[in-house]
This record gives C-alpha cells, sequence and structure tokens, in this order.
C-alpha cells in the first residue's frame, strides 16, 4: 500500500469503484427501456447508463490518486502520467440495452507501460474477477487459473465477431470455419472483458479477437496472464496490449490453437 496505511490498495481501489459502478448501472439495467441511446457507429452504442459508470469511475479513480493518467472508452485519455487507469464502464452494452444478462465493468491500470491491475465486475451474477502483477488471479477472493485442457477436441473457445462497416468480417469468418472442426465449440458472448476472464476462470479454454481497444482488454490480459495463461497478439512477439490483437489459451493448448488460427 502507498502513502497513508489506511488508504486503498490500486487493487482494493479497483475492485470496489468497479462494484459500485455495477451498482449504478444495475439501477439503470431494471429501466433500460427508458434510456436515452445514440450510436457511434452501426451496430456500437452509448447509453446514459455508459455515461453514468464512466463518470463516477472517473472521479472514484482520480480522486484517489490525482497525479493519475486516464483512459476511458467514453471520456478519452489524459496523456503524460506514469499510471493510467484504462476504464470500460459497461463492457456489454448492445447486450444491456437488449436485456441480455452479459455484461461488465472492466478497470485495468497500467504502470509505466506495464498492465499491473486488472478487475472486471460482472454485477448480474456478482462475480468479481481480479488480478495484479505477480499475485494470482481470483474470483469473489478465491484463487483461479485457467484450465489444464490439453485436448483441443474437448476445447471451448470464445470470440468476438465483428459487425458493422468492420473491415475483418469474412477474415473472421474464416478463422472460424478453420478453428470449428478441432473443437468441442466456440461462443460468442458479445463482452471481450468477460470472455478473457472466463480464459482465466477456466470456463474457455481459449479466446481470439482482433482490433480490439485498450479498454477492452486492459483488465483481461491481467486476468489471463495471473492465472497461468498464455496470451500474445496475432504476432507471437507482438504483446495484445500494442495492436489490439489477442491469442489467449491455457499453454497446454495455446501453440496448436495459434497454429490453426493462422
Amino acid at each position: 500500500m502507498r502513502g497513508n496505511p489506511l488508504q486503498k490498495s490500486d487493487l482494493e481501489l479497483a475492485v470496489s469503484a468497479a462494484e459500485a459502478a455495477g451498482k449504478i448501472l444495475l439501477n439503470h439495467w431494471d429501466n433500460r427501456q427508458n434510456l436515452a441511446i445514440s450510436n457511434k457507429r452501426p451496430g456500437d452504442f452509448v447509453s446514459q447508463a455508459d455515461l453514468a459508470s464512466e463518470e463516477y469511475l472517473k472521479d472514484v479513480l482520480l480522486s484517489a490518486n490525482p497525479q493519475d493518467g486516464w483512459l476511458g472508452e467514453e471520456t478519452g485519455s489524459s496523456e503524460g502520467a506514469a499510471r493510467r487507469w484504462i476504464v470500460d464502464p459497461l463492457d456489454g452494452t448492445t447486450n444491456f440495452l437488449r436485456g441480455l444478462p452479459h455484461w461488465a465493468v472492466s478497470i485495468g491500470l497500467e504502470v509505466q507501460g506495464r498492465l499491473t491491475v486488472g478487475v472486471v465486475h460482472d454485477p448480474v451474477n456478482q462475480e468479481t474477477f481480479s488480478a495484479e502483477l505477480g499475485k494470482g488471479a481470483f474470483l469473489n477472493g478465491s484463487e483461479i487459473s485457467v484450465s489444464r485442457n490439453s485436448d483441443i477436441s474437448s476445447a471451448l473457445f470464445g470470440t468476438g465477431i465483428p459487425f458493422g462497416t468492420m473491415t475483418n468480417i469474412d477474415e473472421h469468418a474464416a478463422q472460424i470455419a478453420e478453428i470449428m472442426p478441432h473443437c468441442a465449440g466456440v461462443r460468442r458472448i458479445g463482452a471481450a472483458a468477460l470472455d478473457l476472464a472466463y480464459v482465466a476462470a477456466g470456463r474457455f479454454d481459449g479466446f481470439w479477437e482482433r482490433n480490439l481497444k485498450p479498454w477492452d482488454i486492459a483488465a483481461g490480459l491481467v486476468l489471463v496472464r495471473e492465472a497461468g495463461g498464455t496470451v500474445t497478439g496475432w504476432d507471437m512477439d507482438v504483446a495484445s496490449e500494442e495492436r489490439g490483437d489477442v491469442i489467449a489459451a491455457t499453454p497446454e493448448l495455446f501453440e496448436t490453437f495459434f497454429e490453426i488460427l493462422h
């Protein structure tokens, strides 16, 4: 812990902030038919719920550490700080607006260019996935790890499917066609933060998606790494956070998974 001994650690702060933001979102969830909604692009929505959650998170996280930088999906970035919070206030907005109970709050912390803290909170299921560099990954306080499955024929993978005007729809469809004959199934559940959290918890054996934003993956990358998973960009020697491409899997399956996708 830094400074005042009563001050929360970075992880404790992120967990409490994510859970409080989740309560804000649940209030909007119960009244979602009345939310004001706008489109950022075809299929990409932002609502009052997203904005209220991010406003709260920005206030809480930066009030605790005013010198910190910020990167939020809805409010942009502040540059130049050694530490930066990377936040998606509502990952899975489309699910949220349609009444599908699969969405989350995602908070990552980057220190001198390295991701050090990741928290993904699922308010509907009251699940909080949390991790800190070098200290393991946890679900509601209990330690978690990636699956130990070494048989790709029984593996279950998650992915995100491009939509609207995205340029890589055909490419991604080809990747799905390539992996499907080898595994037990592919799931597209509409929230990358939760997909990565599910890899960390062993629910998925792997996950892939390209062209993601930092707020989509910052927290999830910490979770997967601390849970013992292997994660790279589309090129194995490029970190996912550098370009927004993610291939993540349990170590026993990673090389096979990577090769099939390519």
